[in-house]
C-alpha cells in the first residue's frame, strides 16, 4: 500500500512538470530562426525568394555564422536581378529565438529599348580604326522582359537592322521541377551581313562589303541547367548551326569555312561548369568565380566541322582594408586540331577575352592566357532616395565611383601567325594603366580608362555595359 503511493506521488510529479522549451536547451551563442517572412514581392514568388535562403525555420545557429550567412543569402538574392534593393533583417524575439524579415523592392522587369550599336568589336574599334562612321551602327529594338510569370524566367528578343540584320529569341525558365534544382532555355537566331570581316592581317580585322548578301547565319538551341547548391551552375547546350557566305568572301579568304567552301552546318555540344561566390555579379568587390567550358563542334559524321575547345576562368576579388579592394583574374584556352575554319578561330581581342591597352587588336590563336591585376579605390558608395521619381522601380538609385590602377599580361600561341601576318601573335603582350569606374542600378557599369601597352601605345579606352 505504502509502495504504491510513492510510485503514485511520483508519476502525478513527473507529469505536472514543466516540460524544457527548446530555447532553455539552446547554448549561450546560438540563436533558432523562428519564422522567416517576406515583404515587397508583389510579383515574384515566395519560393524563388526562398531558394536563395541559407537558413530555414527551425534551424539552429551559432549567432556569428548567422550573421554571415545572412550577409550571403543577401547577396545571392541581388544576384537574381529580380531587385533593386535587398535586405535581409535578424530580429531578436524570445530569448535565444530570431526572426528573419527579408524586404526586396522589385525591379521594373519589362525593357523595350530603342537599339542604336556599333557593329565592331567596341567602341573603341569604331572610333579609332573605323573613321566613326555611322554606316557602321545598328538600329532595332530589343525586349528584356524578365520574372515572366514570378518565377524568375524570362524573354529576350533581339529585331536589328543597318549594318547587321538580326532576329533572335530565348525563353528562360530556371526551374522546371518541384526541388528547384533543373532549368531550360530555348532559343533561335537569324543573321545577315553586307559587310564581312573575312580575315584578319597584323593584327586588325580586314572587311569586305558589298550590296549583295555576303554571309548568314542561324542557329537554333536547347540548354539545361542544373543547380545542386547554392553557388554551382551546370550547363549542357545542344546548337544546331547553319552558316553560309558568298562565292567572293571563299574566294578571298579559301580558309574562311576551309577549303574554299561557302556553307558550314554542324551540331555543337557544349558543357560550362560555374562556381559564383561574388558578392554582386555586375560590379564585384568581395569572392571568387570559377568557369570551365568544353564544346564540341561537329557530332554527326555528315557535320562541315570537328573542332574540339576548352577554356578556363578563375578570378579572386578581396578587400585590402579601408576603401580599397583588389583582384586577380587567370584565363586560358586550348583548341585541336590546328587547322580550323577562321570564322571559329579566336584567340584574345573579342568580347572580354583581351590585354588592357590592345583594346584595337584581334590576336588570332588557338591557344592563349590572359592574366590581369586590379588595385581599386572606393571613391563614393551611396544609396539615393529619389521621392520625386513617381516610378518606385527607379527612385532608388545606388551609385558608386571607383578609382582603378591595373596591370595585364597575356600570350597567344597560333601556328597561322605568318600565315595572318601577326605580330602579336607568339610574343608576351603587357598593358596597364588607370581607370575610373561608375556603377548603378539595373547592373550598369561605365569605364573610362588610359592605358599603355608593350609597343608603347597610348589610349583613352571607353566601355559600357548593362543588364536590364
Amino acid at each position: 500500500m505504502l509502495l504504491s503511493f510513492l510510485f503514485w506521488t511520483l508519476s502525478l510529479a513527473d507529469s505536472t512538470a514543466k516540460p524544457q522549451s527548446v530555447a532553455d536547451s539552446v547554448p549561450q551563442d546560438f540563436r533558432v530562426i523562428r519564422s522567416v517572412t517576406i515583404q515587397g514581392n508583389h510579383k515574384t514568388r515566395e519560393r524563388i525568394i526562398l531558394r536563395e535562403l541559407e537558413v530555414k525555420t527551425g534551424d539552429t545557429i551559432q549567432r556569428q555564422q548567422l550573421t554571415e550567412k545572412l550577409a550571403w543569402d543577401q547577396r545571392k538574392i541581388a544576384n537574381t536581378n529580380l531587385f533593386v534593393t535587398v535586405d535581409v533583417i535578424a530580429k531578436e524575439a524570445e530569448p535565444h529565438y530570431v526572426d528573419i524579415e527579408v524586404i526586396v523592392k522589385e525591379r521594373w522587369y519589362i525593357f523595350v529599348i530603342p537599339v542604336f550599336d556599333l557593329a565592331d568589336r567596341n567602341f573603341n574599334e569604331w572610333w579609332y580604326e573605323r573613321g566613326r562612321s555611322f554606316r557602321r551602327t545598328i538600329y532595332g529594338a530589343r525586349l528584356n522582359y524578365k520574372n515572366v510569370t514570378g518565377n524568375a524566367d524570362k524573354i529576350n528578343a533581339i529585331f536589328e537592322f543597318g549594318f547587321t540584320r538580326r532576329t533572335q529569341v530565348l525563353y528562360t525558365l530556371p526551374y522546371i521541377d518541384k526541388a528547384q534544382k533543373t532549368g531550360i532555355s530555348v532559343g533561335a537566331s537569324y543573321q545577315t551581313n553586307k559587310e564581312v570581316a573575312y580575315r584578319s592581317a597584323f593584327d586588325k580585322l580586314v572587311y569586305f562589303r558589298s550590296e549583295d548578301l555576303m554571309r548568314d547565319r542561324f542557329f537554333t538551341n536547347v540548354i539545361l541547367t542544373r543547380r545542386n547548391q547554392f553557388y554551382n551552375f551546370h550547363r549542357l547546350e545542344l546548337r544546331f548551326v547553319r552558316n553560309s557566305i558568298a562565292d567572293t568572301v571563299a574566294k578571298l579568304n579559301p580558309d574562311y569555312f576551309l577549303h574554299g567552301r561557302t556553307r558550314q552546318r554542324y551540331f555543337l555540344l557544349s558543357y560550362l561548369f560555374t562556381h559564383d561566390r561574388r558578392d554582386a555579379v555586375a560590379y564585384p568587390l568581395r569572392g571568387h568565380y570559377l568557369n570551365l567550358m568544353a564544346n564540341q563542334y561537329g557530332l554527326l559524321r555528315s557535320d562541315e566541322v570537328r573542332l574540339f575547345e576548352m577554356t578556363a576562368s578563375y578570378t579572386r576579388y578581396w578587400p585590402l582594408g579601408g576603401k580599397f579592394y583588389a583582384s586577380n583574374s587567370v584565363r586560358g584556352k586550348l583548341s585541336w586540331p590546328d587547322r580550323q575554319p577562321y570564322i571559329n578561330l579566336r584567340g584574345l581581342g573579342y568580347l572580354t577575352d583581351f590585354v588592357r591597352g590592345y583594346e584595337l587588336y584581334v590576336i588570332d590563336g588557338q591557344r592563349y592566357g590572359l592574366v590581369r591585376n586590379t588595385l581599386k579605390y572606393q571613391l563614393l558608395n551611396v544609396r539615393k532616395q529619389l521621392n520625386w521619381v513617381p516610378m518606385k522601380q527607379f527612385s532608388t538609385v545606388p551609385l558608386a565611383l571607383y578609382l582603378s590602377v591595373f596591370g595585364d599580361m597575356g600570350y597567344v600561341n597560333s601556328t597561322l601567325a605568318q600565315e595572318y601576318q601577326s605580330r602579336l601573335a607568339n610574343s608576351w603582350l603587357y598593358g596597364g594603366g588607370v581607370a575610373l569606374d561608375i556603377a548603378t542600378f539595373y547592373n550598369i557599369v561605365g569605364r573610362i580608362s588610359y592605358s599603355v601597352n608593350r609597343q608603347g601605345q597610348t589610349g583613352i579606352f571607353f566601355n559600357f555595359t548593362y543588364d536590364l
